[in-house]
């Protein structure tokens, strides 16, 4: 645990891409990030760090077998880790960027550990925040995900200062990228081709 957490800020509309290669180094190294999303601050560590997907359950105060979602930069990015037909490929299409985490069949790159127990899905998000993308664009793996939801909390956090005040000591850097909003994602399950809704949040779901 490194409890010299570096705090990062950038331009919520223009990161500056030099601060933003200080958080992929801090990735690189097996580290474990805040960075904001288009529903509160989020928990993550790129998709192959076992041990970072651990800290992130121990902060969440999440059981072990508890599935993370899987944050893409792109749609392209995400069908290499889900199984996407045709259906889901145009519906993901329309809606994507968004405030929706998809709940899809994995793919062969998506290892046991991290698909829901009893169901080989997956969540998957594409955020419309600017910042999570482009820090997205900067490696090559997408990155493990979680909420950051404190325990016992209803709602994530939605200003770096709180995140650095709360659980700073737990994490490695905290990219700081201005107020988010905390109506979490709408969660669509597409394992099947009819989308079907789980919980209603800020995306818009029509059938």
């Amino acid at each position: 645990m490194n409890h010299n957490c570096q705090y990062i800020g950038v331009h919520p509309e223009n990161p500056q891409k030099r601060l933003l290669d200080q958080v992929v180094e801090i990735l690189n190294n097996q580290g474990v990030i805040a960075y904001p999303t288009e529903s509160g601050y989020a928990l993550g560590c790129l998709f192959d760090n076992k041990k970072g997907a651990e800290r992130i359950r121990a902060i969440r105060q999440l059981p072990d077998q508890h599935p993370l979602a899987i944050m893409c930069d792109s749609l392209s990015k995400l069908s290499e880790y889900a199984k996407v037909g045709n259906v889901q490929f145009r519906f993901l299409k329309n809606h994507l960027p968004g405030a929706y985490t998809f709940l899809l069949p994995a793919s062969r790159e998506v290892p046991k550990r991290l698909q829901a127990p009893k169901k080989k899905y997956i969540g998957l998000r594409v955020s419309p925040n600017k910042v999570a993308n482009e820090l997205l664009s900067l490696i090559d793996q997408p990155l493990l995900t979680a909420s950051c939801i404190l325990p016992g909390e209803d709602f994530p956090l939605t200003d770096a200062w709180a995140v650095q005040e709360s659980i700073g000591h737990a994490l490695d850097a905290i990219l700081d990228g201005g107020y988010c909003g905390f109506e979490p994602t709408t969660i669509i399950d597409f394992s099947d081709d009819e989308p079907v809704l789980i919980r209603q949040g800020q995306g818009v779901f029509e059938q």
